[in-house]
C-alpha cells in the first residue's frame, strides 16, 4: 500500500469516526410541555356523626380526619397490605403464567433485539463471495490463419466483501434511537400490564370473597325465615294460625331462596375468571377460593392523598410508554428525511482469482481493493417526501396520544378517589340501616305474636333486613375495589421511589 493509499484508508476512518459527532437531520427530541392545571381532588372527606342541613353526613372536621395519607411507599406491592394468602399466591402466579403479561414480556425481548440489530447499521458488514465456473469454447472455431482455436479452462473467484456505510447525515443514528425509545417504550408496557394485572387479580378477589359473604347473608336470612315459616305453618296446622300469614312467608322465604343460585353461578364464574388471570385452568384452584372458614374482612383503614399534583402523573408506566413511544416517533422522522441525502459507503474486497485450480491460491492469483462509492437518489417519484409527511403525521397523533394518556390518567384518579371515600358516607348510612331494620324484625315479630299488628309488618321488616344487610356487605367490598383502583390508577404495584416522582414533578 502507498503512501496515497494509507492517506485514503486514514481520511475515510477519519469521516467515519467524525460523523458521530455531526448533528443528525431531523428534530431532536426534548420532551412535552403540558398545560395542565392543578385541581383540588373530589375528596368526600372522612364521614362524621353530624349531619348537614340536607341531612347527610358532614366531612370530619380537619383535626378529626384519621385517614392515612397514601404514600408512594405504600402503593409498591399493596396486595401485601390485605395479608391475605391466597391473594398473595394468586399475584406471585400471576407473574409466571398469566398469558397477557408473557405477551408484553416477549413485547419487550423483540424490542430489545431490534435495539440491538440497529446498532449494526454502525459496523461495517462484512461476506464472503466464491465462484467456481468451467468455460468451453468451440473446438471448429478457426483464427484468422485458419487453425482452430478451440480451448476450454476453469475459473474459480474466492473473496472476502466488505462495505461500512459512513454516516454522514446521521439517518441510522436516528434509527438507533428510536429503536432504543421504543425499547424503554416497551419496558413500561411491561410495568404497566404489570399494574393493570394486579388491579384487575384484587378486584376479581374481593369481589369473589364480597359474593361468598353475600351467600352467607342469603342462607342466614333464609334459615331465620324458614324458622318462621315453620312456627307459622305448625300453628296453621293447629288449627290457631292465619293462613295468608303462612302463605306471605312461604313466598318471602322462596324470593330468597331464588337469590341463592344467582349468586353461586357467580362465584363460580369470578373463580374461573381469577383462574385465567392467575394463569391456571378454571376449576384446579377451587380449594384455594372455596369460602373462608373463618370469616375475615379486606377493608383497610380510610385512605386519602395529600398533596397531589398533575405532574405526578407521569410516573404512571402507562403514561411513560406513551412517551417513550413519542420520542421514538420523533426520531423516525430523522430516519425519513435521511433518505433525501447521498449516502457514502466505504467499499473493500480481498480475494484470490485464478483460471488454473492448481495456481489458485498464488502470489499471482491475490487480488485487494477498497474505496468509496456513493449512492443517492434524485428521484423516487415524491416516495419520500410521502413518507416524511406521514411520519410526520404519525408524531403529531402520538404527540395527541401522550396529552391523552395524561388527561386519562387524571381523570382516573378522580374517579377512584371520588368514588372510595363517598363510599364511605354509603357505608356508614347502610351500617345505621341494618341496625335498625335488624331491631324492626324483632318488634314486629313481638307485635304480631301479640295480635297488635299482622304479619305484613314482619315480612317488610325481614325484606328491609336481607335488603340491608345485603347492600351492607356489598359496600364493604366496594370500598376495598374503589381504594385498588385508586392504587391502580396511581401506578400502584411497582417499585417507585419518592425521589422519583418528585423528579417527574419538575
Amino acid at each position: 500500500m502507498n503512501r496515497f493509499d494509507k492517506s485514503l484508508v486514514l481520511a475515510i476512518s477519519a469521516v467515519a469516526v467524525g460523523c458521530a459527532w455531526l448533528p443528525s437531520v431531523g428534530p431532536d427530541y426534548d420532551g412535552v410541555e403540558l398545560d395542565m392545571k392543578n385541581a383540588a381532588l373530589p375528596d368526600a372527606g372522612a364521614p362524621s356523626s353530624n349531619l348537614t342541613a340536607t341531612c347527610e353526613y358532614r366531612p370530619a372536621a380537619s383535626n378529626a380526619d384519621e385517614r392515612v395519607v397514601i404514600s408512594a411507599k405504600s402503593l409498591e406491592r399493596w396486595w401485601l397490605r390485605f395479608e391475605d394468602p391466597v391473594l398473595v399466591d394468586l399475584v406471585e402466579s400471576s407473574v409466571t403464567n398469566n398469558l397477557s403479561y408473557l405477551q408484553a414480556i416477549a413485547r419487550l425481548e423483540k424490542a430489545n433485539y431490534e435495539l440491538l440489530g440497529s446498532y449494526a447499521a454502525f459496523l461495517p458488514k462484512f461476506a464472503v463471495d466464491g465462484m467456481w465456473s468451467r468455460y468451453w469454447a468451440n473446438p471448429h472455431t478457426r483464427s484468422g490463419s485458419g487453425q482452430k482455436t478451440g480451448y476450454n479452462y476453469n475459473v474459480g473467484n474466492l473473496a472476502l466483501d466488505g462495505k461500512w456505510e459512513i454516516d454522514i447525515f446521521g439517518g441510522n443514528r436516528r434509527l438507533a434511537e428510536s429503536a432504543l425509545a421504543q425499547a424503554q417504550s416497551e419496558g413500561w408496557n411491561v410495568a404497566n400490564a404489570w399494574v393493570q394485572l394486579t388491579a384487575l387479580l384484587g378486584q376479581q378477589y374481593v369481589s369473589l370473597r364480597t359474593t361468598q359473604m353475600r351467600l352467607d347473608v342469603a342462607r342466614t336470612n333464609l334459615v331465620l325465615q324458614s324458622e318462621t315459616y315453620d312456627i307459622l305453618k305448625s300453628r296453621l296446622d293447629s288449627g290457631i294460625g292465619d293462613e295468608l300469614a303462612v302463605n306471605q312467608c312461604a313466598y318471602v322465604v322462596e324470593q330468597t331462596r331464588a337469590a341463592i343460585p344467582q349468586l353461586l353461578a357467580q362465584e363460580q364464574v369470578l373463580k374461573n375468571s381469577i383462574a385465567i388471570l392467575a394463569g391456571r385452568t378454571p376449576g384446579e384452584l377451587e380449594a384455594q377460593l372455596a369460602p373462608m372458614k373463618i370469616r375475615r374482612d379486606w377493608l383497610l383503614a380510610p385512605q386519602k392523598l395529600s398533596d397531589f399534583k398533575v405532574d405526578m402523573l407521569r410516573a404512571r408506566p402507562d403514561v411513560r410508554a406513551a412517551e417513550r413511544a413519542l420520542a421514538a416517533q420523533v426520531a423516525r422522522i430523522g430516519v425519513a428525511k435521511a433518505m433525501w441525502y447521498p449516502k457514502l459507503f466505504l467499499n473493500s474486497s480481498i480475494g484470490w482469482e485464478a483460471k488454473n485450480n492448481k495456481s489458485f491460491f498464488n502470489y499471482d492469483s491475490f487480488f485487494a481493493s477498497i474505496g468509496p462509492s456513493v449512492s443517492w437518489p434524485i428521484f423516487q417519484g415524491g416516495a419520500i417526501y410521502a413518507n416524511v409527511k406521514a411520519t410526520e403525521a404519525k408524531t403529531r397523533e402520538l404527540a395527541l396520544g401522550y396529552q391523552l394518556a395524561v388527561d386519562k390518567a387524571c381523570g382516573e384518579v378522580r374517579d377512584a378517589y371520588a368514588a372510595y371515600t363517598q363510599e364511605y358516607h354509603r357505608y356508614k348510612s347502610l351500617a345505621s340501616a341494618v341496625k335498625a331494620a335488624t331491631d324492626a324484625v324483632t318488634i314486629s315479630k313481638d307485635l304480631y305474636k301479640n295480635g297488635l299488628k299482622d304479619f305484613n309488618n314482619v315480612l317488610d321488616a325481614q325484606r328491609s333486613r336481607l335488603q340491608f344487610e345485603e347492600q351492607y356487605v356489598i359496600s364493604r367490598g366496594q370500598i376495598t375495589q374503589n381504594l385498588i383502583s385508586l392504587y391502580k390508577a396511581l401506578g400502584g404495584g411497582l417499585a417507585i421511589p419518592d425521589e422519583e416522582i418528585l423528579a417527574a414533578q419538575k
